[in-house]
């Protein structure tokens, strides 16, 4: 069970209000992320289009245009009548093709730019989580690695390592770490668990987690950044090698 102040924190700041002039797709990407992380139940029913609207600063007329392309990918439902409204649909493993299209929208050199920065912010987390953890965040981080051991589907391997590394974050109980953080892993969490990829195996991210974990259980800064940042590399690198394939290009 997650931490429900987290939870908060992380919905509020996927859906805070939109800067003026934001274009439909960044809040059709927004919603996406929202949605592969599991910030919205598989089969649950998205706010009403006047609320949602309401909460991300747009109009509706720009609202339903992003609901739209979600439409289009799959990923949302739209029913009418009573009891009507736009419903969640998770994706199964074998129909995850959206999610290419999203890898795609990145150059090989934006994803190698991500990886950089997010090894060096993840890295940084790990290590001033190591000097602030106490016993019930390190109890949390312990409970996250045992989900992605047994989770047996993409989407639901994305889920639990999206909720391990935001662990970390609010183990450090710094806002602004957390918010770093959480902008890390809505880009790339989902990305990593694409069937096919081969960026990372469950008893890889399993073994390379609990390596996070004993070193800030231990108290070891040193040893939980660099443990960090090479977990980010092993993730992330297989992404690249991907994009670059999918241009034709050699490694």
């Amino acid at each position: 069970m997650h931490d429900q102040s987290l939870s908060r924190v992380i919905q509020d700041v996927v859906l805070q209000p939109l800067e003026d002039g934001t274009r439909q797709s960044a809040i059709a990407r927004r919603l996406h992320q929202a949605i592969m992380l599991g910030l919205f139940e598989d089969g649950g029913q998205l706010p009403s289009e006047s609320d949602l609207a309401a909460q991300l600063s747009v109009s509706t007329v720009t609202l339903r245009s992003a609901l739209a392309e979600l439409r289009s990918l799959g990923l949302v439902e739209t029913r009418r009548g009573r009891g009507g409204g736009n419903f969640i649909r998770m994706p199964e493993d074998d129909k995850f093709t959206p999610l290419m299209s999203v890898l795609e929208r990145f150059s090989v050199n934006e994803l190698r730019d991500i990886r950089d920065h997010a090894g060096v912010v993840c890295g940084g987390i790990a290590r001033l989580a190591a000097s602030r953890a106490i016993g019930t965040a390190v109890e949390r981080l312990r409970a996250s690695v045992h989900v992605i051991s047994k989770a047996t589907k993409a989407v639901e391997r994305a889920h639990a390592d999206f909720w391990f590394h935001m662990e970390i974050a609010a183990a450090t109980r710094s806002p602004m770490l957390t918010k770093a953080e959480l902008e890390i892993q809505t880009t790339m969490a989902s990305l990593v668990w694409l069937p096919g990829t081969e960026c990372l195996t469950v008893e890889k991210a399993t073994a390379q987690h609990m390596e996070i974990v004993d070193a800030i259980a231990g108290m070891d800064g040193d040893a939980a950044q660099k443990s960090a940042e090479a977990h980010v590399h092993q993730s992330l690198n297989p992404l690249i090698d991907l994009r670059m394939r999918i241009l034709g290009r050699t490694t």
